[in-house]
């Protein structure tokens, strides 16, 4: 079986089923993809996430290039041996720190900040880290780690080596994520630099590739095994590389883009850059922009999307699969999903109308946390802010997503989507 099959493709629409096949298991799509952002599903421990219909969960490379280092995860055997996360898991790049860094900051008076002043910026995920940017060049991007201060370096080849230790099995390649109303003069020069370094990391992937064959070729066949067992230094899987598509909220620019992309030697197609800002109505144009130019034979993800209402209309335009922390950290606040066939809304635990309100979280889930405990329950551990009660909602947000996605997925084979 090949890394990507479609079953079947949407008579209405751009919409498709297919499966995802990696080393630690296989993905339905389309799916939706919860941020496991520094090796953990916030709240949720390794043997409940198959229980929640978890199929594929995303990490942060910066995040974990800072702490613990990706050598210290290379050395324990992978991120899934370290993490004992159960699912495949896909690592972004780093590269959307060069939008949060690079993107322009105001003074109190309105002015863009001097050239000595700090410049920091929020990063993907569950944070509220910021970093301070050194320098942002043609070459890549340098940190100083909000740890220790030591200064990390991103490129795209130290993306790609940073990913390949860490051991995710879908990598993202180095990207420049184009700030929210940025020239267009700007815009094309970021998604020039995209580009470029998109080949580059397709050449150090390959790179990888050919040395981990050398080295196999040097120590025998028999040996081959026992060498990465031992030392951690090779690969244990497959890993598959995807290209982004930026281009800011221009149509000319997001289609070229699209169609470079897809078009280069790549296991996968992802859209960035739509996530900073913008309304929702511009980020689905900016998907529809790229719709046309997407493989037919490769997954397409979209990064940062993943609100209930955006994942119906976005699923039309081919996207496979979506990564958000939307679920998880509302959770983390008490808002949790409601939904049935009919209908979508969130509530609010915290308030104090379910104080004495024993019906299920939610009366059409069946999800551990709905067959288990009540809203009052719920209401009385969040008051209290008892750990188990961040535990319980993260859990059932997620099923809910993952039992909508399913739900979609039948819609799409009924041709109705």
């Amino acid at each position: 079986m090949s890394f990507f099959k479609v079953h079947h493709r949407s008579k209405k629409s751009k919409a498709r089923i297919g499966t995802i096949k990696t080393s630690h298991g296989k993905i339905q799509t389309p799916t939706f993809v919860p941020c496991a952002t520094k090796g953990t599903l916030k709240g949720i421990t390794p043997e409940m996430i198959p229980q929640m219909d978890v199929q594929l969960m995303f990490v942060n490379t910066y995040h974990l290039v800072t702490h613990p280092g990706s050598t210290v995860i290379k050395n324990a055997g992978g991120i899934h041996q370290y993490s004992k996360l159960p699912t495949p898991l896909m690592s972004d790049s780093g590269g959307f720190q060069v939008f949060s860094l690079a993107s322009p900051k105001r003074n109190g008076k309105g002015g863009s900040l001097g050239q000595n002043e700090r410049r920091t910026g929020k990063l993907r995920g569950d944070t509220n880290e910021e970093p301070l940017l050194v320098k942002i060049s043609q070459d890549g991007v340098k940190f100083r780690s909000v740890y220790d201060g030591k200064l990390i370096e991103f490129s795209p080849e130290s993306s790609m080596r940073f990913q390949q230790e860490i051991g995710a099995d879908l990598m993202m390649a180095f990207d420049e994520c184009t700030y929210l109303n940025a020239t267009h003069e700007y815009a094309e020069k970021s998604m020039n630099r995209t580009h470029d370094w998109l080949l580059r990391c397709i050449k150090e992937v390959s790179g990888q590739k050919s040395a981990v064959n050398d080295e196999l070729s040097d120590v025998g066949n028999q040996k081959s095994d026992e060498l990465r067992a031992e030392s951690g230094k090779l690969s244990t899987h497959s890993q598959y590389l995807y290209g982004i598509i930026q281009g800011g909220q221009y149509e000319d620019l997001r289609k070229n883009s699209a169609e470079f992309v897809s078009k280069q030697q790549v296991d996968g197609v992802a859209i960035g850059g739509v996530s900073v800002g913008e309304t929702k109505e511009e980020m689905r144009k900016q998907v529809e922009w790229c719709a046309p130019y997407l493989p037919e034979d490769k997954p397409v993800h979209l990064l940062g999307i993943g609100q209930i209402d955006d994942l119906r209309d976005l699923i039309s335009f081919g996207i496979d699969t979506f990564d958000c922390v939307e679920p998880t950290r509302i959770a983390r606040i008490g808002r949790l999903y409601q939904w049935n066939i009919h209908k979508t809304y969130e509530i609010d635990i915290n308030k104090a109308t379910y104080i004495d309100n024993f019906e299920k979280i939610d009366e059409s889930c069946d999800c551990w946390a709905c067959s288990n405990f009540t809203k009052s329950y719920l209401h009385h551990l969040f008051k209290q802010r008892e750990l188990l009660g961040y535990s319980i909602a993260t859990f059932h947000n997620v099923f809910t997503l993952e039992r909508y996605m399913k739900h979609l997925r039948d819609q799409i084979a009924l041709n109705k989507i």
